[in-house]
């Protein structure tokens, strides 16, 4: 017996729409899955997360997931909400961004096990590359009419949109090309499931239309799709100020990563906890009920940041990430400050007000107060320097310093910077060039 995947997926609020049949055949026996994912940039962001999440829970009940990379699909373009065609890229692209996005899955997927249920990664663009058109269009194109195609909400939406472009013939086939990938992975992969989000429905329905049409009526291929996330507020998931979430800690650091889910509303949490984490039923229903208690303590959101940091990162920089949170509230340490890596302290302190001095003007031990004063212009007068200094108001790297102290290279972060607190909330960063 197989653990009950779609039972999994349905208490976690990550089905949208399944084909009859569906779970009879994945608690029959184990059934090859796959989700596609676009490899149009070198890292996945935390919108692929729900597909691979997925993936991972197939996994987890006995299943064989495949993580499909849409090489071929990523040089035409998908209709699927979309108002633009994509770039095309080039092959030496694909193959980078490929092994890139192997390594993410890595931390989801077991592609290194013995077992009969090994995750696999494949790319379309492998048995596309040599298909030619004439080929396509007499082996694939006979079997999906036109007014098949054009009955999909994803064309008619594209069409019906005033944008005077149109859409093109290769984006117009994108449907044939992903339903002709189902069929692949079916005869060559034994896959009979394919998954994804509740835009793709009609593409993965003209795969298993495609198979039955192709193979016979007899041919049972099946369709999972989750709801596209949403946040509460309207606001489009996975999104910032900056742009997507990126998994690469060179396009987003592990600290920004985790401040993401931890900034959660409780509302968002409680179904954020569901879909991204491991934890069962019973844990988080517990978890719900506490946080629910004492909403203050934010126990949800700081449950969710921690297991999704420590999967995508590690726990390293998910203690870092922990560490670098408690600096703006005060609680941070020298100590901490001097551990942090250089994005992680320009992403703790964005915003804050910037001096630029040069090295030289503190290779020798400078006084406190020409440092804050004629140096940064951190404070406006020596007077009022001194002053705080006195009442213990000003801190250097989050060390109290008074006016006996002295400034030198030593007191560098990450050997060009210096962090001045002035009061409980006022933070200036001296860059030393």
């Amino acid at each position: 017996m197989y653990k009950n995947f779609v039972e999994e997926l349905r208490w976690r609020g990550m089905i949208h729409d399944v084909t009859p049949g569906t779970e009879e055949q994945l608690t029959k026996e184990m059934t090859t899955a796959y989700v596609g994912i676009d490899p149009t940039a070198d890292s996945l962001h935390i919108g692929h997360l729900v597909g691979i999440m997925m993936l991972k829970h197939l996994q987890i009940a006995g299943h064989r997931p495949v993580a499909l990379i849409g090489g071929a699909t990523g040089m035409i373009g998908d209709p699927s909400g979309k108002s633009q065609e994509r770039n095309l890229l080039d092959e030496p692209t694909l193959r980078h961004n490929q092994n890139c996005l192997q390594t993410q899955l890595s931390k989801f997927l077991d592609f290194e096990t013995d077992a009969p249920n090994k995750a696999e990664l494949v790319n379309n663009y492998d048995w596309m590359k040599d298909f030619s058109f004439l080929a396509f269009i007499r082996d694939i194109g006979k079997h999906i009419t036109v007014n098949y195609m054009m009955s999909k909400d994803s064309v008619k939406k594209r069409l019906a949109a005033d944008s005077g472009s149109g859409m093109s013939f290769t984006e117009f086939t994108y449907q044939l090309v992903q339903g002709y990938d189902f069929l692949y992975l079916f005869q060559h992969y034994n896959c009979k499931l394919q998954m994804g989000g509740s835009d793709q429905w009609g593409n993965i329905i003209t795969g298993t239309e495609l198979i039955r049409r192709k193979l016979g009526s007899e041919q049972n291929a099946f369709a999972l799709t989750c709801p596209l996330i949403t946040k509460a507020d309207g606001g489009k998931f996975g999104k910032t100020e900056t742009g997507n979430v990126w998994l690469d800690p060179e396009k987003t650091t592990p600290y920004a990563f985790y401040q993401f889910w931890l900034n959660c509303s409780d509302e968002d949490a409680e179904k954020y906890v569901k879909i991204f984490t491991l934890m069962n039923r019973e844990e988080i229903e517990t978890l719900v009920a506490e946080h629910q208690l004492s909403p203050h303590l934010r126990l949800l959101q700081k449950a969710l940041a921690k297991e999704v940091t420590i999967r995508v990162h590690s726990k390293e920089d998910f203690e870092m990430a922990e560490e670098a949170s408690q600096i703006l509230f005060g609680k941070g340490t020298t100590e901490v400050l001097h551990k942090m890596d250089e994005a992680t302290l320009l992403t703790v302190f964005e915003g804050v007000p910037r001096s630029v001095i040069s090295q030289v003007d503190i290779d020798e031990p400078l006084d406190v107060t020409e440092f804050l004063v004629t140096l940064t212009g951190i404070f406006p007068s020596k007077g009022e320097a001194r002053r705080m200094l006195k009442d213990n108001g000003v801190a250097i790297n989050k060390q109290k310093v008074d006016e006996s102290f002295k400034v030198d290279t030593s007191e560098l972060l990450s050997g060009k910077y210096i962090l001045v607190q002035k009061g409980k909330k006022n933070y200036y960063l001296v860059v030393i060039e």
